[in-house]
């Protein structure tokens, strides 16, 4: 694609960036064919090569009007087209420049800054997360329905090993992860304690910076980086071997802890070395002798739902259906498999209707075979799809930890 990028623009590091993505882009259209937007709406302008098309106008100097926040907003950054494109277009970066752009140029209307501003500092939070949902819990009874589901739970975490090995890992405990589903964690410690691994949960770690960076207030997003990095660096010093990420959006976000403090001097060696030692818990476990485990699974059926920032983002697509499968469990054959469940991040609290839309069709893929239970690979795909499912969500570590005599 050829480009004529503005003045403004073509000296800066993210309009460099911007203009070598865009030059790669071949127009091909391979990226309509996986958008899941795209497939519910039909507009070009909803599709990958659309939104290129609206965020190089941006770049070249023209005016940001509502309707390209609007397309841009109703992209779910699910990064198919990255898995589909043949010319190696590095979608999910530019749309991330994009919104930034776009977020500078034109003042979103009060309700909806209002909105993010309170999704960025509440959801990073634990406790301020935990408050909410403690009042939730309390006003439960008297809400709508629709409501009523979205609630989440505050289980307990369980039994963390308290047992010390020669080998460490660290663990990244997360925000609403650490709140709603902290029995994930535990899990994971378990089943790497039986395999001769110590799990550590660093202090004053926390939110990857996954949802303020999206939200297009990038320098908070990389506050929350160098404080993770400042958490963990102790003990990367002491020679922990991975930085295990059990949410899969959380892990992409951690894999790009190089990228996006590239340019600071102080934290871009450390950065790139976080981000070399990030691992999705199943890159951890398909390297490890799971027969230790001694895992009872043979009448268990599961439906797995392959995040997005799994199998696009990270580009693992197949490893937990793997270990599983070779643990014993039955896994049930779910139609369209590279298509997002609605959840993304904090799109179904933006992008509602389109959010339950693709929730439906997720939903009807994974329970139509009648499996015991859907597991997933990241929090916030388990916490949309439990608010309408027939059968327990679970995170696959859980189903698991579970399965372990």
């Amino acid at each position: 694609m050829q480009t004529n990028i503005s003045k403004q623009y073509i000296d800066t590091a993210e309009g460099q960036e911007a203009d070598r993505i865009l030059r790669a882009c071949v127009h091909c259209g391979f990226c309509t064919a996986t958008c899941p937007t795209y497939q519910l709406l039909g507009d070009e302008l909803d599709s990958p090569r659309g939104r290129i098309y609206l965020i190089k106008q941006m770049l070249e100097g023209n005016v940001v009007t509502r309707k390209t926040q609007l397309h841009l907003d109703r992209c779910l950054t699910c990064r198919a087209c990255e898995t589909t494109c043949p010319s190696g277009v590095e979608y999910g970066r530019l749309v991330d420049i994009g919104r930034e752009l776009s977020e500078s140029q034109l003042r979103r209307p009060h309700i909806s800054r209002l909105i993010r501003y309170a999704l960025r500092n509440i959801v990073p939070y634990p406790a301020r997360f935990a408050a909410l949902a403690r009042l939730g819990q309390i006003f439960r009874p008297v809400m709508p329905a629709a409501l009523r589901s979205k609630v989440p739970s505050l289980p307990e975490a369980g039994h963390w090993p308290t047992g010390s090995h020669a080998r460490r890992m660290l663990v990244l405990q997360g925000c609403a992860q650490s709140v709603a589903t902290p029995q994930t964690n535990s899990a994971t410690a378990r089943i790497l304690d039986r395999l001769g691994i110590e799990l550590i949960a660093a202090d004053k770690a926390g939110c990857c910076g996954a949802v303020s960076h999206h939200l297009s207030a990038v320098d908070e997003g990389r506050d929350f980086v160098r404080r993770n990095i400042d958490a963990w660096w102790p003990h990367v010093e002491q020679g922990a071997e991975a930085i295990v990420v059990t949410a899969s959006g959380c892990g992409t976000m951690v894999k790009d802890y190089g990228h996006l403090l590239r340019d600071d001097p102080a934290y871009a060696e450390k950065a790139e070395t976080v981000s070399r030692l990030a691992q999705d818990i199943s890159e951890v476990l398909r390297e490890e002798d799971l027969s230790k485990l001694k895992v009872r699974a043979s009448q268990v059926k599961v439906a797995f739902h392959s995040p997005c920032t799994l199998q696009h983002g990270q580009q693992l697509a197949g490893v937990v259906e793997s270990i599983l499968t070779g643990l014993g469990f039955t896994l049930t054959d779910v139609t369209d498999p590279h298509l997002c469940c609605g959840s993304a991040g904090t799109y179904s609290v933006l992008q509602p209707a389109l959010s339950q839309q693709l929730l439906s069709n997720k939903l009807d893929a994974l329970q139509k075979p009648g499996p015991d239970v859907i597991a997933t690979a990241n929090i916030g795909c388990q916490m949309h799809m439990s608010t309408r499912a027939n059968v327990p969500v679970r995170h696959w570590i859980e189903v698991v930890d579970q399965a372990i005599d």
